[in-house]
């Protein structure tokens, strides 16, 4: 089992460290799934206990300029590791003007990713720094429970406010309730509610669109004969809305929601060549 990459370009490291700065955001441990073309960062609380879950995805190609890898074995070219993204971020952070950065699985007291930057000096040899980040290796056998989650058929699909607007109408409202309602419709409506003995706050969105979803058979999924006004909600943990909002440095060209009513919010954010989805469940 062998992994080894290097990112030389500035702006892609930059990009690269944004994304695990999200993921550190979202997720205390996470497991990194490398496999030749791409790198996956999952988290998969099991979402019938409440926890939230993420995908996050990113074609290597986009960032390294070199990328090497040996799976656990020839048909399961894989390796899945379990790392805290923090440390990771960290490291990276270390690296905003670096002239490279490499990435190398290491296996020192305990398997490592090692990742070492290599900074500008004024001499003519340049200074290297070392971080050794530990991390588990998740066995064959247990790989099974990091397959990409499902997307539950959903009875709406929206695209979401600017980010910031939303965030910011968050943040005002979770000083009122630990819990927030979303609803929408087909109509490009969305609502955030908030309903307290006390209180009671929404935040209207219009017009903001439904992504036309293509069904198996390469059909637009069958909006017809539903109501278009009726809105589709779910009440949902404000925290965990709120770490999603707060933790974005990607920036995505796209963002939109899925709703199944009264069980899961699904958020899916794509940029260029990243795509994160975050599943937050529904509290009864």
């Amino acid at each position: 089992m062998r992994f080894r990459a290097k990112i030389v370009d500035l702006a892609c490291l930059n990009h690269f460290s944004r994304i695990i700065n999200t993921i550190a955001k979202l997720a205390k441990t996470c497991i990194l799934r490398l496999t030749v073309c791409k790198l996956y960062f999952i988290l998969s609380d099991k979402v019938a206990n409440g926890g939230a879950s993420m995908w996050c995805e990113l074609s290597q190609g986009n960032f390294f300029d070199e990328f090497q890898m040996e799976g656990v074995a020839a048909e399961h070219n894989e390796i899945y590791l379990e790392l805290v993204p923090e440390n990771l971020s960290r490291a990276l952070k270390t690296a905003q003007n670096a002239k490279a950065v490499k990435i190398k699985l290491t296996n020192k007291h305990c398997p490592c990713l090692s990742v070492a930057v290599e900074l500008p000096s004024l001499s003519s040899s340049s200074r290297i720094v070392t971080h050794d980040i530990p991390v588990g290796v998740i066995p064959r056998r247990m790989w099974n429970d990091f397959r990409e989650p499902s997307v539950p058929d959903f009875d709406v699909s929206i695209y979401l406010p600017a980010l910031k607007t939303m965030k910011s109408v968050v943040e005002r409202m979770k000083n009122l309730s630990n819990l927030i309602v979303i609803e929408a419709n087909l109509s490009g409506e969305m609502n955030l509610k908030i309903e307290t003995d006390l209180v009671s706050v929404t935040t209207h969105f219009k017009d903001l669109g439904n992504p036309p979803w293509a069904t198996e058979d390469g059909c637009q999924s069958n909006t017809q004969g539903r109501d278009l006004e009726s809105m589709a909600e779910a009440c949902i943990d404000i925290k965990k809305l709120q770490q999603l909002l707060a933790g974005q440095q990607v920036n995505p060209t796209k963002a939109l929601c899925n709703i199944v009513r009264k069980r899961i919010v699904h958020f899916i954010l794509l940029h260029e060549e990243v795509s994160l989805q975050y599943f937050i469940p529904a509290i009864a």
